[in-house]
């Protein structure tokens, strides 16, 4: 029952080339940085990322991105991360973008066994028609563009079947965890990183604070156990090390 591993670069050690993963994270907040940077050194490369966005300001994501080892993303953010456009629109990768919502859904349905659902969100538009650009050919012109998906109506409303992820890997963070893999989140951080977990056949956990099991209380726990199967705990300088993405500041008061 102790899914403790010393370090990150031993927990992400099998992932290999052209491996797919899940990865938590909301902007900075939650992101597995530890288990990204020991992936990023192990090599691997051709990989397919499943998560809300691609990182940002060189950290996170953007250091596999950054470093040519993202072969296809399932996400639906690009945000200010330049160097993801410019991939994307000189088809170095393949992106495939939808709406946030059915993100985190089809991320959940994998992980509960769903195979597949319906949703309002994307009917008639390119999500639902297909034609969306998956893949430019680096002049402007489109190489693989999203199929078309099954519309069906419910009672009056028109809806689109979107299937379930499920990915080989999943890397997240957690505020705390215990040694049977049960995980508290912190506030926006627990947006994606349950979904995230869920979906990995194989889950890894970095968490800032490694407590006893029977610490957490059930009614504490965001995810449990049952989900993760590799945990890794964090230096205290590993777990104080959070980036803000955009500082605002107001002006003194006289």
């Amino acid at each position: 029952m102790d899914k403790v591993v010393a370090t990150a670069a031993e927990a992400v050690a099998d992932i290999r080339h052209g491996a797919t993963l899940a990865v938590g994270g909301f902007g900075l907040s939650g992101v597995p940085t530890a288990l990204i940077e020991a992936l990023h050194a192990s090599g691997a490369t051709g990989l397919g990322v499943v998560s809300n966005n691609c990182g940002a300001m060189d950290s996170g994501l953007a250091v596999l991105l950054s470093a040519g080892r993202i072969a296809r993303v399932t996400g639906s953010y690009i945000g200010s991360n330049k160097e993801f456009s410019r991939q994307y629109l000189a088809g170095e990768i393949e992106l495939e973008l939808i709406p946030q919502g059915t993100l985190a859904e089809r991320l959940r349905a994998g992980g509960a066994g769903i195979p597949a659902f319906y949703t309002p969100a994307g009917v008639g538009t390119l999500v639902a028609d297909g034609g969306m650009p998956w893949r430019y050919d680096g002049d402007g012109g489109v190489a693989v563009s999203s199929p078309p998906k099954e519309v069906r109506v419910f009672g009056t409303e028109e809806y689109v079947l979107e299937e379930g992820i499920r990915t080989d890997f999943a890397l997240v963070r957690a505020a705390r965890g215990d040694r049977h893999g049960n995980l508290v989140f912190g506030k926006s951080s627990r947006n994606f990183n349950p979904l995230a977990a869920m979906a990995g056949r194989v889950t890894v956990a970095e968490v800032e604070e490694l407590v006893e099991p029977g610490a957490i209380g059930p009614d504490e726990v965001h995810l449990p156990g049952v989900f993760v199967q590799r945990v890794v705990p964090l230096s205290p300088e590993q777990a104080a090390a959070k980036s803000v993405e955009k500082r605002t500041t107001r002006k003194a008061q006289s």
